[in-house]
């Protein structure tokens, strides 16, 4: 498929199963756009303040999701009866600071083994606390050893690596289990290191990485492969701790999330990195709606029911989003993109 001549693409509505909605103000200001990226489930991360570390926290949190938007299904995580627990290293992303240290596989094994016999997803964030030793290794790549010493300890576990961002992840999760999967964002599709550190609207964790890195994210979201599937780990910071001195990791991209996928291909191919014979409705559908859902066994999408209509119609990323008196305002990833227009539609 030549995305680029596509004017028109109809598609079950997207599930995000890793997304940060923030809490208070900014909760309020950018839940109701999760519909606007064609999105209907979402995976929300328990990293607040304080971190969401119980049950009870986590469904008072999830009332007050739908009560500002209740057509999405929201998934619940724990950051330490819910859909998955997720694991932050000390330190290592935003409000991250409560996270494990040290070695967490001996540490936290009873937990672990009780995750397993009652299939409770592990949500890792896979990077090592601290700096990398040399420039040719990552933080993410020094975390893989843990990820298939989890995957051999605990067999019937089922563990998501969040955020891929190397090569290296890839061959990582594809070497494990079909119990490990990976997620992919939208912004590790077109981002690279060099405009994480010139962009503050780009800096985010883990840091985008090498041209090549990012071209084997998307052989991954086009390959089929039901291992991956989409996390847009969409991560909204005020617009002026972004333009601040230090500056905050997280790209904001839910308002287009599955625009953003689409636009990231449609260039890949144009470009030559992916071939537009691998860029299949079955592919697109994979990755975005179908094998997240049937990783965390969620119910998958009725030809019958409902559906997104993307459409070409001149639809144009704006900077920010703001709140009703303008007080609060959030930038956009990639504003000044072209991208498709959504539509939910009943069947």
């Amino acid at each position: 498929m030549r995305l680029k001549d596509v004017y028109r693409l109809e598609l079950p509505p997207t599930a995000d199963m890793h997304v940060h909605l923030r809490q208070d103000e900014v909760m309020n200001l950018v839940v109701p756009y999760i519909p606007r990226g064609g999105v209907d489930t979402v995976f929300v991360m328990p990293n607040l303040q304080p971190p969401i570390t119980s049950v009870a926290a986590a469904l008072e949190y999830k009332s007050l999701l739908q009560a500002i938007e209740p057509r999405v299904n929201y998934l619940m995580s724990l950051y330490a009866g819910i859909a998955g627990v997720k694991l932050y290293p000390q330190g290592v992303t935003t409000n991250s600071e409560s996270g494990v240290a040290g070695d967490f596989v001996e540490a936290y094994a009873p937990t672990f083994a009780a995750m397993e016999e009652h299939d409770i997803v592990l949500n890792l964030h896979g990077e090592v606390p601290g700096t990398v030793p040399t420039d040719n290794i990552s933080l993410e790549e020094l975390f893989l050893p843990t990820l298939k010493r989890l995957n051999e300890r605990y067999p019937k576990l089922r563990i998501v690596l969040e955020h891929c961002s190397t090569a290296a992840a890839i061959d990582a999760v594809r070497s494990c289990s079909p119990m490990v999967a990976g997620t992919i964002t939208a912004h590790h599709l077109y981002l690279t290191g060099d405009m994480s550190e010139v962009d503050p609207h780009a800096f985010c964790k883990p840091i985008p990485k090498t041209p090549s890195d990012r071209d084997a994210l998307l052989k991954a979201v086009c390959s089929g492969d039901p291992k991956f599937f989409f996390g847009s780990d969409s991560a909204p910071h005020p617009l002026v701790t972004k333009q601040g001195k230090t500056v905050p990791a997280g790209v904001f991209t839910q308002p287009y999330a599955t625009q953003l996928v689409l636009l990231a291909l449609e260039e890949a191919t144009e470009k030559g990195i992916i071939d537009e014979k691998d860029v299949t409705q079955e592919s697109i559908e994979g990755f975005l709606s179908l094998f997240g859902r049937r990783f965390y066994k969620l119910p998958e999408p009725l030809p019958s029911g409902p559906r997104i209509v993307m459409k070409r119609a001149g639809q144009t990323i704006p900077a920010s989003i703001k709140d009703a008196d303008g007080t609060l305002e959030i930038g956009i990833s990639r504003s000044g993109a072209s991208v498709f227009s959504v539509r939910h539609v009943s069947s």
